[in-house]
């Protein structure tokens, strides 16, 4: 009878020692706390936070400051345009450190916000907004898409290759231009067909889109379209199972992770995660340049190709690091507009 009680008593108290340990960890992963005290949030464009896209990365990054610091994050969700503006300020009025807005289309609700609240902090992605308390995060993505525009044009078989756009913004033609630029700097035989869907948050339509290009002869996809990209995937597997040898080229994240490395050819990556996790956690350390306006590119391992390229031949990743390297040094200017 001791022992037995013995033994409860001490599995008793081992029981509590790890359900003690489990409630002092639940909302990090054991990072040095030192954002405990710091609440950063963001708001997506219409798109939404499961857009396989830059709004996922972004919030990928939030995820993270919390994992290594503590922070408390959060994220809301737009539908439309007008929610822009009270998402902001459901952050802003209830006192955040720190609110992000995701996006271009988010531009104007971030410096209407910002005037009207000038001791609130807040950043943006993909747009420029003159005010000193926001920080503004641009990425040069026309250098990053010249690279995969040049792995297209070296290895389409039908020297057709397809480019999907979401709407027809500044943010948007730069990814178009440097993908043709990049395409033509090595194939000049190759035909671009272009499609502006006009939404970001359509699968439908990039499906539509990308059947409209396969169609036409092309072999290869590019798209920037958030998750109107989905569809473009999506046509894309339906056709690779039916046996035409068709590729999808991603965008912002390494989006073979989500639809695998059969259809995916590579992905322009945007570091929007890593961005948005310097800048928080910059602010948790005490610094918070507000005006301050980041252009990320190549030189700045901002944008570009996954560490990772199964698909793509050792000549032709060659050949990319080439031409990367002339973007670097000056040797090649990527037109943007």
């Amino acid at each position: 009878m001791f022992k037995k009680g013995f033994i409860s008593i001490i599995l008793s108290v081992l029981f509590l020692s790890l359900v003690l340990s489990s409630c002092g960890t639940s909302n990090t992963s054991g990072g040095d706390q030192i954002g405990a005290d710091y609440q950063i949030g963001m708001v997506t464009d219409i798109g939404g936070v499961h857009d396989n896209s830059f709004n996922q990365s972004a919030w990928e990054g939030l995820q993270k400051l919390n994992e290594d610091t503590g922070a408390e994050v959060k994220f809301l969700e737009s539908h439309k345009d007008a929610d822009y503006v009270p998402n902001l300020n459901e952050f802003v009025k209830n006192d955040w450190n720190l609110t992000w807005g995701i996006g271009y289309m988010m531009g104007d609700a971030i410096k209407e916000v910002a005037d009207q609240n000038p001791e609130a902090r807040l950043a943006i992605i993909d747009a420029v907004v003159e005010a000193p308390n926001v920080v503004s995060v641009t990425f040069k993505e026309h250098e990053g898409s010249f690279l995969v525009g040049v792995v297209a044009g070296m290895m389409t078989k039908t020297d057709k290759i397809g480019f999907v756009g979401g709407m027809d913004i500044p943010v948007i033609k730069r990814f178009e231009k440097g993908f043709v630029a990049g395409v033509e700097a090595v194939n000049p035989d190759a035909e671009v067909i272009i499609n502006y869907t006009g939404a970001f948050n359509a699968p439908d339509q990039g499906k539509a889109a990308a059947a409209t290009i396969y169609n036409d002869g092309a072999d290869i996809i590019f798209h920037a379209a958030g998750s109107t990209g989905d569809g473009v995937f999506n046509e894309g597997k339906e056709r690779k199972k039916n046996g035409e040898e068709v590729w999808v080229i991603g965008v912002d994240k390494d989006q073979s992770i989500t639809f695998g490395d059969d259809i995916t050819l590579t992905s322009m990556m945007k570091r929007v995660d890593t961005a948005v996790y310097q800048v928080s956690r910059s602010l948790i350390e005490g610094q918070f340049n507000g005006g301050e306006i980041r252009s990320l590119g190549l030189a700045d391992n901002g944008v570009g190709l996954p560490e990772e390229n199964p698909n793509i031949p050792e000549d032709v990743l060659e050949k990319v690091e080439e031409y990367k390297q002339k973007i670097i040094d000056g040797e090649i200017e990527v037109p943007s507009e």
